[in-house]
């Protein structure tokens, strides 16, 4: 799907569709509201798109950014055993967790 023109409007199909493959139960209600919702969006994109020079290279960030990095160092903490016998589950050596996505084990 390519974005509207400024003129197009986003239909409850389209606006059904977009809902389906962000995995979204949305009402037909919604469907009303976010159409119009996205749609204001769009028409915001569309007049950035139309401002926008050749000659400006894309940016992320309005100011520089540099990440801080501090030394890696090694400082005491609590031994395993401890910490696992505060864990709602623990297995082994390691945390019991739910299994999540319907991974297999």
């Amino acid at each position: 799907m390519s974005t509207p023109a400024p003129t197009d409007r986003l239909s409850r199909q389209e606006v059904a569709h977009l809902a389906r493959l962000a995995r979204l139960a949305v009402t037909d209600e919604e469907l009303d509201l976010f159409a119009g919702q996205l749609d204001v969006i769009l028409r915001a994109v569309a007049r950035v798109r139309e401002v926008t020079g050749e000659d400006v290279p894309p940016t992320t960030h309005a100011v520089p950014m540099t990440n801080v990095m501090r030394p890696d160092v090694v400082r005491p903490s609590l031994p395993r055993d401890v910490v696992l016998s505060q864990a709602p589950a623990a297995e082994g050596d390691r945390f019991r967790v739910p299994r999540i996505l319907g991974e297999e084990a």
